[in-house]
């Protein structure tokens, strides 16, 4: 297992500074840019020159976003769109293997992140969180991610909504049912491993985040909000390269006793991890706090045993980490964060590579 971070159309600058945390070895959403050509198809030079780009500064690109769009809620209110974002999506996983990138990373989620305040923290920072008992639609527009942004530095339904990626606001969506949630899944999964399985690309796919409660949420099913959804999700495809982004904190939050869930998720579900965010949260399942990951209730020290045992050799991204006006773009938060991890997999035996100094 090694460190890396999760960057969002990184500058020059701030992959230097990945280098100069230790890490090797990055996870890239670059959605938004010049790759993609009109239509949604990626530029396969541009992309392996961006791959290159990224790679001058020593680093590895383990797996780069899949933008889905809102390809599942088209499934389920007009087919032929989503016919036609599928085969785009199968351009874009061949394209990717031309451009010398081995595994893709995608979101199944329908609106967006879904989080309903701010909690106070150490020292003054603040902790996005989840609580249903406090759920209001307005809330939820405040306080939930969108795409590829933080709360409280987006502009839903304005200048930030170009980055919503499929996401929309659970009243301007039809019902989804837990059935019609699993149809719309299955197609895409149906669509996208025959295509992963020709180019030789990995998929890896984030589950719903928050678990919903039973019934669900504004006639929304998070069906992946569970272990029995996670094993429902592997058994669609028996394909290598279906697999998970294992969200860590996400799974925690399925639970009422995260740290046993969440121990339990990574023994089963090891074989089909491609990456792991590696974060923490207090408090369980309807009622969950988003902390630094040495303060909440999963012991990450014995996550990453339970990796280790299970056999999981592969990249530990932070994620989430609290806000702060004294850290606003969150590098010294995702620092820490790095630090606390490569910490841990030191004392469980594993070495950092020794690089040689360059001037």
């Amino acid at each position: 297992m090694y460190i890396g971070e999760q960057l969002i159309n990184p500058s020059a600058e701030r992959l230097r500074l990945s280098v100069q945390l230790g890490v090797e070895r990055v996870v890239i959403d670059n959605r938004g840019t010049e790759l993609v050509k009109p239509g949604g198809v990626w530029d396969v030079s541009k992309l392996r020159e961006y791959r290159e780009w990224v790679e001058s500064f020593g680093l590895k690109i383990d797996l780069f976003a899949l933008d889905v769009g809102s390809i599942l809620l088209d499934y389920l209110t007009e087919e032929t769109s989503a016919r036609r974002q599928a085969d785009v999506l199968k351009q874009n996983i061949q394209i990717a293997a031309e451009a010398g990138l081995t595994a893709l990373k995608y979101n199944v989620q329908m609106v967006g992140i879904t989080r309903t305040g701010l909690r106070p923290g150490r020292g003054g920072v603040q902790y996005s969180g989840f609580k249903l008992a406090s759920y209001s639609p307005e809330a939820d527009r405040k306080h939930s991610y969108w795409g590829v942004g933080y709360p409280t530095n987006q502009d839903v339904g304005g200048s930030g909504s170009s980055l919503l990626c499929g996401q929309k606001q659970s009243r301007e969506v039809p019902p989804v049912t837990e059935e019609s949630g699993w149809r719309a899944i299955a197609f895409l999964v149906d669509q996208l491993i025959p295509a992963a399985d020709k180019a030789g690309v990995k998929l890896a796919c984030h589950p719903h985040d928050p678990a919903y409660p039973l019934g669900g949420l504004n006639g929304i099913e998070h069906v992946m909000g569970s272990i029995e959804g996670l094993r429902r999700f592997v058994a669609l495809s028996d394909s290598p390269n279906h697999g998970l982004n294992f969200c860590q904190g996400t799974v925690a939050e399925m639970a009422p006793e995260p740290h046993a869930y969440v121990i339990r998720a990574i023994e089963e579900f090891a074989p089909r991890i491609f990456m792991v965010h590696f974060r923490n949260i207090k408090g369980g399942y309807l009622d969950f706090a988003e902390v630094f990951p040495d303060e909440g209730d999963v012991d990450m020290n014995e996550a990453i045993h339970a990796y280790q045992r299970s056999g999981y050799e592969g990249i530990l991204c932070p994620d989430h980490v609290p806000l702060s006006d004294l850290d606003p773009n969150r590098e010294r938060f995702m620092s820490f964060a790095l630090g606390y991890t490569r910490g841990l997999l030191h004392a469980a035996g594993y070495q950092p590579k020794i690089t040689t100094l360059i001037n």
